[in-house]
């Protein structure tokens, strides 16, 4: 019996030693110290010691002295890609458009795998290409989306002309975000949301709780999941199952309306309506992929992806004219030029009118890299990157701010230099919305909307930095999934219309 014992606790010992161990030819990174627990301490000293975990991942890319790296974040196999040709490589091999399975990634969808941003396969193939297909009936990409925009243009700019020149932060009021959820709202729900209404400032609230409970690796819920038995709250695990309850009541509400108010021929009216057809159609096949649980995760990717990212890049670009006031100016002429000639402002399909614009956007873009870290990926089977080995199962994140800096591709990259997309090498070299079959599925809206804000402003307004010392601002970002500005404020001065 003692010999049966010690068998047996000696193939557990080497099971957990074979798990601990680094394959061969396994990326370069920092011991393996602790099982179970490994680098993920380590990496959660340093993002704090640096600002951020993409300043942590730069840190040990130098310190390494490698471009590929690997940790080992609780049992989990994590490597991490820093240069332009490794984030191309890893955005156009097949073995790595997977998405990890663990704990984290389950607990964000409530216990499964659903929605779009984090399911795979089969399941991600035929839900992607239905929601895209649906909008596309609904209007995105068409006339609808175009009158949408320009409806919430016209908002935003007697918002702004209210203020009266007094110094205003257009990111931290939500008054670009309000706008870009709502052409959202539209194709989803079939509605618009009001400014005033309270369910919209519940939405924002519960995405800020959200963008801070979350970081792209998972935190210790995906690295160390069985720590949520002992700090339930340290580890944001109480915060998350609390979100997920909020997020999942507050679409439901117009899910549940929907419900009431459904018939066949409303499928071509927002997405909601679509889904709940298809939805009837397949029911009682044991393989359908549409759920209500399915349905409200598809709502939530829609909104988490699209919102916070393109009001973002909108607010950075306007950040940036006061920062670079000749750039404003340059902007200026090009649009007045253009303007001048049409008697109208031109529209996304006809940016090339403008192209030092259109070359200024792509530099924020670039220069400010907002979804720092790419991924998460999983490697579907055992491959090579770069020479290294990368066994089945390992999560692949990509360091998309070194890659949009990489001296190998941009010239003098940590200088803000719009002339750069001259070139028209250079945007083929460009990937703000990721690249391959998991390309971000709402770029279309976000490139016309940055657009048609950014012009309908420049129309408009001069933009001037505050007087007062705090309202100045920062080119350094404030860590999260997404790299947001640090609280400033602008003047919007009106122009004078000229005479004719």
């Amino acid at each position: 019996m003692e010999i049966a014992t010690i068998l047996i606790l000696t193939v557990l010992l080497m099971v957990v030693l074979n798990k601990f161990r680094r394959p061969n030819n396994y990326p370069p990174g920092p011991t393996w110290l602790v099982p179970f627990v490994g680098n993920s301490p380590y990496l959660r000293k340093l993002s704090r010691k640096l600002g951020g975990q993409h300043k942590a991942f730069e840190f040990l890319a130098k310190e390494l002295k490698s471009p590929i790296f690997s940790l080992k974040l609780g049992t989990e196999n994590v490597v991490v890609g820093m240069t332009h040709a490794i984030a191309k490589e890893i955005y156009s091999r097949e073995e790595f458009d997977a998405r990890p399975d663990n704990f984290f990634i389950r607990l964000r969808t409530m216990g499964t795998r659903l929605g779009i941003t984090c399911t795979e396969g089969k399941y991600w193939t035929e839900q992607r290409s239905f929601v895209l297909r649906q909008l596309r009936n609904i209007g995105y990409g068409k006339t609808l989306m175009h009158e949408k925009i320009a409806e919430e243009l016209k908002e935003v700019l007697d918002i702004i002309k209210n203020t009266n020149e007094q110094p205003i932060w257009p990111g931290g009021s939500n008054i670009i975000s309000t706008s870009v959820v709502n052409i959202l709202w539209t194709f989803t729900t079939g509605t618009k949301i009001k400014r005033n209404d309270k369910r919209l400032a519940k939405f924002f609230e519960l995405l800020q709780k959200r963008s801070k409970a979350f970081d792209v690796s998972g935190g210790y819920l995906s690295q160390m999941p069985w720590l949520r038995f002992i700090a339930p709250e340290a580890t944001g695990y109480n915060l998350i199952n609390d979100l997920n309850s909020k997020f999942y009541a507050f679409f439901m509400e117009f899910v549940d309306e929907h419900l009431r108010t459904y018939s066949d021929d409303k499928s071509n009216d927002d997405l909601i309506y679509a889904f709940l057809k298809e939805m009837k159609e397949r029911d009682g096949h044991a393989d359908s992929t549409f759920t209500i649980k399915q349905l409200i995760m598809v709502i939530l990717d829609i909104f988490i992806g699209g919102s916070q990212t393109t009001s973002t890049a909108i607010d950075l670009t306007l950040m940036t004219m006061i920062i670079y006031p000749d750039i404003q100016r340059k902007c200026h002429e090009e649009l007045e030029n253009v303007v001048a000639a049409d008697g109208e402002l031109p529209s996304f399909a006809d940016r090339h009118r403008t192209p030092y614009i259109d070359a200024v956007i792509n530099e924020v873009h670039r220069f400010y890299s907002l979804l720092v870290v790419g991924g998460p990926r999983r490697a579907l089977k055992d491959c090579h990157l770069q020479d290294y080995f990368i066994p089945k199962g390992t999560t692949v994140l990509i360091g998309l701010g070194d890659a949009q800096h990489d001296e190998a591709v941009w010239d003098d990259p940590h200088t803000f230099n719009p002339e750069r997309f001259f070139n028209e090498k250079m945007h083929k070299q460009f990937f703000p919305f990721g690249a391959g079959r998991r390309k971000c599925l709402g770029d279309q809206l976000a490139k016309e909307c940055i657009y048609k804000f950014f012009i309908g402003i420049l129309d408009k307004f001069t933009l001037h930095r505050s007087d007062k010392e705090e309202d100045m601002p920062s080119m350094d970002l404030l860590p999260g999934i997404i790299l947001s500005p640090k609280p400033y404020k602008i003047v919007f001065k009106q122009k004078t219309p000229k005479l004719i």
